[in-house]
């Protein structure tokens, strides 16, 4: 039996899991996740660890394997650090064995990953840096609308008439709106338009790492953005090369942590079968 944590810094959220593994079956055991907001990542980081140990009523000796990601290479307690794009490739086939590629959106950028049915990275490509297609760019946004985050789903699935941005540069972009809203133009168009030209970018991306069928698993702090599913499933629809079924998970956001967790129960394990057959000779 192998205990394994996995702790996921991004931008603006960390998230920490606690996984089980035996006899090839993976046991989650515990998830957190808290907001940095401009806090210290490094100490956040043993806070999410402190919790989820709690949460399973568990020792720091209890755990085999402290597995890190994304900004988490200088965690210092960690055990080993994993690429976030590996982590969350894992992190897409724990939560739906279907996916053959995995679609992270979040805070700075978006990122496509043409995996294979164990999890391996057979490809990648990221938006540039300034892409308006983030989501720290839709939260701007929907400060400058005034609405709270979790409206912009589901505002922007009752758009009927939107209108799209075309800037691919974030601030141009946030000009487009300020533009739109003196234009008369509402808040669901809008939100619409934002997320038809995001999704746009996103399958160009799906597109150019080669993924044409099967499933996509949406990861990331846009996972659970219904409006962004939906202009997704939308714009794909009308590529006729292409045919994805996207699909997102209550846990999507957690995709790294968890990727992270169960990479680094097999590196252990591999690390502890090596050593019993090292002493054997």
């Amino acid at each position: 039996m192998t205990i394994a944590a996995g702790i996921d810094i991004g931008t603006s959220t960390i998230k920490a899991t606690l996984f089980k593994v035996e006899n090839g079956e993976e046991t989650w055991l515990s998830r957190y996740i808290m907001r940095i907001r401009q806090r210290d990542p490094l100490e956040l980081a043993r806070v999410a660890y402190d919790a989820v140990l709690a949460d399973a009523n568990m020792r720091p000796e209890d755990v085999d394997y402290v597995a890190t990601t994304g900004e988490g290479e200088s965690v210092p307690f960690h055990t080993g650090h994993f690429y976030s794009m590996t982590t969350h490739a894992r992190g897409a086939i724990y939560l739906n064995p279907d996916s053959r590629a995995a679609l992270d959106i979040g805070a700075l950028h978006g990122r496509a990953i043409l995996i294979d049915e164990r999890g391996k990275v057979l490809s990648y490509k990221m938006t540039s840096q300034c892409a308006s297609g983030s989501g720290q760019f839709l939260e701007n946004i929907a400060r400058y609308l005034g609405i709270a985050q979790e409206e912009i789903g589901s505002l922007s699935c009752q758009g009927e008439t939107p209108e799209v941005v075309s800037s691919i540069c974030a601030v141009l972009a946030e000009t487009d709106v300020i533009n739109m809203v003196s234009r008369g133009i509402s808040t669901p168009n809008i939100l619409k338009g934002i997320h038809l030209s995001m999704a746009a970018r996103l399958t160009k991306l799906l597109k150019s790492i080669g993924a044409r069928e099967g499933a996509v698993m949406v990861t990331g702090g846009l996972a659970l953005d219904s409006g962004l599913i939906a202009a997704i499933e939308e714009d794909l629809s009308h590529i006729k090369d292409m045919k994805i079924a996207v699909r997102s998970h209550d846990d999507s956001i957690y995709a790294g942590a968890i990727g992270a967790a169960l990479w680094g129960a097999f590196r252990f394990e591999k690390l502890a079968a090596a050593n019993r057959v090292s002493r054997a000779a």
